[in-house]
């Protein structure tokens, strides 16, 4: 596949392993109630967010460097962001966006600091913007799940090098559109031959498609009936066409019972095995699961000649869609999603004054946020600006009562006078009068970047251990921290059959030694001790199936 070549790339190509980890501090919490200080949560159900210092809400806006931003998200959060939309400078010669990335390379040390404007209109200009991007979407890719969607922004300035990287990094078979957006119908002030009244969206998965939502339009028939009433047949509930393998998505296969009392399992035609479109909390599926026939049900013949477990048919269950209405893929020409004109007249009812520059209309972002189809997805927005990325999380949630989470970070000094601010007044409502503005509920917490969490070789002792603790756990499993239940206090939790105790105590030297090992009761295939020092030799560690990692020396970097 061709790559796009730039001054610098090869400096930043791998930038964001170089970036500081740094821990996010919660400087309040704001919901319909106002702002107040840290509710700590008692219940099971709480105890995560409690020992993390968060409010119980998963809706958080952060202050700071957003390559920073993204790269402390990733032990919460890889892998599980469903839609991503960001809205980059467009590098028009008109911005005054900085290259501040602290790239340590003669090439890229003399562009920091300078303003990328007219000024210093040249090539230069097109592989700034490309160093600051490309890492970014580096950590984006590690963030979005393999279910979920990305949209960028973008004009014609910087259009073909975006879809160039983006086809680099998400893989260009990924890639499910280019859409125009008509931002200015009336083509704009661009006083050229050809006025560019419109920009793009550029939209790429991570190869899984089978929860991107569709357009839903008029059939006029519902042919078919049950006990239920009537209803047409929908989609084959297996997952179909690339990475439909069990192994992909193994927690999907599972047994739904038949009309016939049989078990089905989502075997593919060929015989081989898949997973299912729905997981077991799906609605739909539960339904499902509890009777039969809340599935339209077939019984058909694997591919010619093919026999599994001694059988040559078997069960294949589809969807029941009792709407007059079928599903087909959206059109990509974005014209009747509103206009930028739009989304200024929002700014100006919230706060009575047009107080940023060119926000995108609330009505696109909501479409963007509802291609990703389940109604609890997690939305990420890296580039917030007036925060219209959380309004319309906050509307859809209102409208249809879903519980939908959104990240936004934005780099500038105004995240909290505008782009939290206006997040504070949708959820508590803006507007007198005739054009008051109902409230949507809601809640957020508002981060600044706090401290690296390694100054040089060494942890940082100002860094909380319990945020210590998550990033070693994070390291080890891949997976989210959930503070384990237990009276040790170093003991992070069991993983695939092992143990992990992170023995740590800010300005005082741990050992592992025998009397440490008698706390060590949770029973586990194996067990990885951190620890500053350890007094037992290798060979008795190796028999008592441990693993001993010292403190720092031992600790992957992110």
């Amino acid at each position: 596949m061709p790559t796009l070549e730039w001054i610098g790339k090869e400096k930043v190509i791998n930038h964001h392993q170089e970036v500081p980890f740094r821990v996010l501090d919660r400087q309040y919490s704001f919901d319909e109630n106002g702002q107040h200080a840290e509710e700590k949560v008692n219940c099971a159900e709480g105890a995560r967010e409690a020992a993390l210092g968060r409010n119980g809400s998963e809706n958080m806006i952060i202050h700071g460097d957003n390559l920073e931003a993204l790269k402390a998200l990733l032990p919460r959060y890889e892998g599980r962001v469903k839609c991503i939309y960001i809205d980059p400078p467009y590098n028009t010669g008109e911005e005054g966006w900085i290259y501040n990335d602290n790239v340590n390379d003669p090439k890229i040390k003399k562009w920091l600091g300078e303003v990328v404007g007219k000024e210093g209109e040249d090539l230069t200009r097109h592989d700034k913007w490309l160093c600051m991007m490309y890492p970014r979407l580096k950590i984006l890719y590690k963030l979005l799940s393999d279910d979920g969607i990305i949209a960028v922004s973008i004009n014609d300035n910087e259009l073909f090098n975006l879809g160039a990287i983006m086809n680099e990094i998400f893989g260009s078979f990924n890639r499910l559109a280019c859409a125009p957006f008509r931002s200015e119908p009336s083509g704009g002030k661009d006083k050229s031959a050809l006025r560019t009244g419109h920009e793009y969206i550029l939209f790429y998965t991570k190869g899984d498609t089978s929860n991107l939502s569709k357009e839903e339009k008029s059939t006029g028939e519902l042919n078919l009936k049950d006990k239920w009433g009537s209803y047409r047949k929908g989609r084959e509930l297996r997952k179909w066409g690339a990475t439909s393998d069990r192994a992909d998505r193994p927690n999907l296969w599972f047994a739904i019972a038949t009309p016939s009392g049989e078990l089905a399992y989502p075997y593919k035609n060929d015989g081989s095995e898949g997973y299912w479109r729905w997981g077991k909390e799906n609605a739909g599926m539960m339904e499902i699961l509890k009777d039969p026939e809340a599935a339209h049900w077939e019984y058909s013949p694997y591919d010619n000649g093919v026999t599994v477990n001694g059988k040559t048919h078997r069960w294949v269950p589809y969807e029941k869609i009792r709407d007059a209405k079928k599903s087909f893929g959206w059109n990509s020409w974005l014209d009747g999603y509103g206009t930028n004109a739009d989304g200024t007249a929002v700014i100006k009812a919230i706060f009575g004054t047009k107080i940023f520059d060119t926000p995108k209309p609330l009505s696109l972002i909501e479409w963007i946020v509802s291609l990703y189809g389940e109604e609890n997805a997690l939305v990420l927005d890296s580039f917030a600006g007036s925060g219209t990325t959380a309004h319309a999380v906050l509307n859809m949630n209102k409208a249809d009562g879903g519980n939908r989470k959104f990240i936004l970070v934005e780099m500038e000094d105004y995240a909290d006078s505008i782009t939290a601010e206006r997040v504070r007044r949708v959820i508590r409502g803006y507007g007198e009068g005739k054009n008051a503005v109902e409230g949507t509920g809601g809640s957020f917490s508002y981060y600044e970047l706090g401290e690296p969490l390694l100054i040089g070789e060494n942890l940082n002792e100002a860094v909380e251990p319990e945020k210590i603790r998550e990033y070693i756990w994070f390291m080890e499993t891949k997976t989210p921290y959930t503070p384990a239940a237990g009276e040790n206090l170093y003991y992070l939790g069991k993983h695939n059959d092992t143990g992990y105790y992170f023995y740590y105590e800010p300005q005082r030297i741990t050992v592992l030694d025998y009397d440490f090992l008698a706390t060590v009761t949770e029973k586990a295939g194996g067990t990885v001790i951190y620890a500053d020092r350890c007094s037992i030799d290798d060979g008795k560690l190796s028999q008592m199936g441990i693993v001993f990692k010292k403190i720092p020396r031992d600790i992957s970097r992110l």
